[in-house]
């Protein structure tokens, strides 16, 4: 790359001290107001940009490279996450593919035993109870729950964030189960003393509490689909932080409707902010706004991991985190 200072256009607003150190080091173009950019203005700053930094707001598809020009050489996605980006495609048209993986990690695992403590011991239905004024005190048989302590939880997708939910849920007492495609080594099996199912319709049909931690991938589109669902108790709850189109949005929502599973909790949708309107009526379902990640510290340090793969990249050599087809 030439000795100039590299132009970068930043689809959204980032953290402040993220967006000065950028400041400081390229020629960079931020996002204001803080508005997903349409299809045509991503065409346009990719022309002009040697960096373009999207997030998942930001599909870029096939037909967005075709229309990008010759300018742009490196995508340093804010997400670990990268199934919006045609990372193919891209890697065809020499356009490197970044993106910062493993920061989000924790504040995702915090977030699965938000939802599964939400479900299981019906945390809203207390709040709204609350905030409606209709308590009338304490009764031995009211709000009823159920205690986590030796329940079985099958973890779908034991990578970073699989793990760390399993290490959480040792401390809770429950009994971990994952189902994965490829057995973890056993002494990592032995760290969290889980328990390898290859049959993932068998492993559904025994848990408790389903957690849903694998990438959306062609292979995964619809995994836990309306045959699956049936399968598992129902008493069973289900949760997903993952990605949206791992589960059938509509089927679960049958499904929960007809009393077959005992609640839900997801932090993402199959079809963005357009949810299933029985979902949003059931009491049982807790939903929240794509907020797994959203932690002051994760969005900071993202924001870092960035910035060192376009330095790495502006200093003549590939980024740390690039991402090559097929890795997710």
């Amino acid at each position: 790359m030439p000795a100039t200072r590299l132009t970068v256009v930043v689809t959204r607003r980032l953290p402040e001290s993220v967006e000065t150190r950028m400041k400081e080091l390229f020629d960079v173009e931020l996002r204001d107001p803080d508005a997903p950019m349409s299809r045509e203005d991503l065409v346009s700053a990719m022309r002009r940009a040697d960096v373009l930094v999207p997030t998942i707001t930001d599909v870029i598809d096939a037909g967005l490279l075709a229309q990008a020009g010759e300018k742009l050489k490196l995508i340093a996605n804010y997400g670990a996450g990268v199934d919006h980006i045609d990372v193919s495609t891209a890697r065809q048209r020499g356009i490197l593919v970044s993106n910062p993986p493993g920061v989000t990690t924790d504040d995702t695992a915090d977030m699965v035993m938000a939802l599964i403590l939400s479900v299981t011991r019906r945390i809203p239905e207390g709040l709204h109870l609350m905030q409606s004024g209709h308590w009338q005190g304490w009764s031995p048989m009211a709000n009823l729950g159920g205690r986590l302590g030796g329940r079985r939880l099958g973890i779908l997708g034991m990578g970073r964030i699989g793990q760390a939910v399993a290490r959480r849920a040792q401390a809770f007492g429950l009994q971990v189960h994952y189902h994965n495609r490829k057995r973890l080594r056993p002494e990592v099996e032995a760290q969290f003393e889980a328990t390898w199912w290859e049959s993932l319709d068998q492993m559904l049909a025994r848990m408790d509490i389903l957690s849903i931690n694998c990438p959306h991938t062609p292979s995964t589109f619809h995994l836990l689909n309306a045959r699956r669902l049936k399968l598992m108790k129902p008493t069973a709850v289900v949760v997903n932080t993952s990605r949206g189109e791992v589960l059938d949005e509509n089927a679960l929502t049958r499904a929960l409707r007809a009393g077959e599973l005992a609640g839900a909790g997801l932090d993402v949708y199959e079809h963005g902010t357009d949810i299933n309107p029985r979902l949003r009526e059931l009491p049982n379902v807790v939903l929240l706004p794509h907020m797994g990640s959203a932690t002051v510290e994760g969005r900071i340090e993202m924001g870092e991991k960035v910035i060192v793969n376009i330095k790495t990249f502006a200093d003549g050599h590939r980024p740390p985190d690039q991402v090559v087809p097929g890795q997710f």
